[in-house]
């Protein structure tokens, strides 16, 4: 099964996450099958490739409940329905 996840990078007390869609087998930093945006907490920046996430929902993948809480705000899943 294929998941969208946060891939967490940066440095100590600094971290940023990027968006992927990876196995759900694999590891958290692992290698993702492609990077689809960007997400950093600290000043609650999201930079999102919609098209490549409509094309992997469409194609069955599964977020995280806090891929889809950014998703939500970003309101992709309206572009899926249509």
């Amino acid at each position: 099964m294929i998941k969208i996840r946060l891939k967490r990078f940066g440095k100590k007390r600094e971290v940023s996450y990027r968006i992927v869609a990876i196995p759900s087998s694999a590891r958290r930093d692992g290698r993702p099958l492609e990077e689809l945006g960007f997400y950093n907490p600290r000043n609650d920046e999201t930079r999102l490739n919609v098209p490549a996430i409509v094309k992997w929902l469409k194609n069955g993948a599964q977020p995280t409940q806090t891929v889809r809480n950014i998703l939500q705000k970003a309101n992709v899943f309206e572009q899926i329905r249509t």
